[in-house]
């Protein structure tokens, strides 16, 4: 990465921090874009170019291509679903303390303030789209292939569950919950209880 792409990397961390923040502080409601744009010392034009919607100041992250490319960096003969969860893993350890922290804190939002509910959908299905193409490369497959996208469905689903029972045990540690997950994945199907 350049010079220039890391300044704006970092204006762009800057920029949603500042707003997590105040959205804790606040509200999400009562936080305006123009207060995000003031706090983070940048034009409100320089806001919106970063985060088009109040929305994407929570939902946006650079983790799909960290995650791209730990999964294609992974052994060839490894199982399809083991080599994505080392991929998780080796993300998940490659994030500082603080990013985790806001990650917790933008899945918090996204699972409790409606508008950004309803625009986490899009950013699922860009997600799965992605999903099934490394699974699609990985396996010489269309990525229309109906088991491709069921494959690609079913960790979007495991990321949702994890998210689910962290909302509940909000003292757990999301990014190991998200990686028991996709460990049940692996496993296989869910048993009765005693057996």
């Amino acid at each position: 990465m350049g010079l220039r792409e890391r300044k704006k990397a970092q204006t762009r961390a800057a920029i949603q921090r500042h707003a997590l923040r105040l959205f804790q502080e606040q509200g999400y409601d009562a936080t305006t874009m123009e207060q995000i744009a003031a706090e983070a010392d940048v034009s409100p034009s320089t806001l919106y170019r970063y985060f088009p919607t109040k929305e994407d100041l929570v939902l946006q992250d650079d983790y799909d291509p960290m995650m791209a490319a730990a999964f294609r960096a992974q052994p060839h003969d490894m199982p399809l679903l083991e080599a994505f969860r080392a991929a998780v893993h080796e993300v998940l350890l490659s994030i500082s303390t603080v990013d985790r922290e806001e990650a917790a804190t933008r899945a918090r939002l996204s699972f409790t303030i409606p508008e950004v509910r309803a625009r986490a959908l899009d950013h699922m299905l860009t997600t799965s789209d992605m999903i099934a193409e490394l699974f699609a490369e990985r396996l010489g497959r269309s990525v229309d292939d109906l088991e491709i996208r069921v494959m690609a469905g079913t960790i979007i689903g495991a990321i949702l569950g994890s998210q689910q029972v962290w909302i509940a045990e909000p003292d757990s540690d999301l990014l190991d919950i998200t990686e028991r997950a996709l460990q049940c994945l692996i496993d296989g199907p869910v048993r009765p209880s005693g057996t």
